[in-house]
């Protein structure tokens, strides 16, 4: 079995569109998780879950296993689920920290007849700045695993879908391709993807 030697990726975010390898499997033995490497095969995040198969908490790290961002499971009734994606450098206003991101899936009659024909929409507000948020839509084709982060001027953010070779081989239902437009934070993507 090959060894995995993790670098140091120094930033979060890109001037150019970046595409990504999602290995939905773990790097260690007898744990769920996932990896992320970047276009030189280098791991750039990784998710392990040491104990539970599912779990209402999750955490986003580094390749060194540094957590940049915890995914919160807020289950109020069970068909009204909502996210919360948490920074570990987030400021905290009177001890109770503030969500970077927080993930609706949309309900209604035009999310009911999206459902119908494979697709199934949420709705994540990003907090941008103090005061400021701006909301995103996830677009997810669950018969294809496919996903589509979209802002609210119709932009697309990110996609994941399959991971097909160059040879045209269509890979493993654990091995997808995520790519991230320019001057986008990786990290918080992967959090919205997760949240898929």
């Amino acid at each position: 079995m090959a060894k995995v030697h993790p670098q140091l990726v120094s930033s979060c975010t890109s001037s150019k569109q970046e595409v990504f390898t999602l290995w939905m499997k773990s790097l260690i033995m007898s744990t769920n998780g996932c990896a992320v490497f970047d276009s030189n095969g280098c791991i750039v995040f990784r998710v392990d879950n040491y104990s539970h198969r599912c779990t209402t908490q999750i955490c986003i790290m580094d390749a060194i296993g540094k957590v940049l961002l915890t995914i919160v499971k807020k289950q109020k009734f069970s068909i009204f689920k909502t996210w919360e994606g948490y920074r570990s450098t987030t400021s905290t206003e009177g001890g109770k920290k503030k969500p970077v991101f927080q993930v609706r899936k949309l309900m209604g009659i035009r999310a009911f007849l999206r459902y119908l024909r494979g697709y199934s929409m949420c709705k994540a507000l990003i907090r941008v700045g103090e005061d400021k948020v701006c909301e995103y839509r996830m677009e997810i084709k669950s018969c294809k695993q496919s996903c589509r982060i979209i802002d609210a001027h119709g932009g697309l953010v990110a996609e994941v879908k399959r991971k097909i070779t160059t040879s045209g081989v269509v890979l493993g239902e654990d091995v997808l391709t995520m790519v991230v437009e320019p001057h986008i934070d990786h990290s918080l993507v992967m959090g919205l993807v997760l949240v898929m």
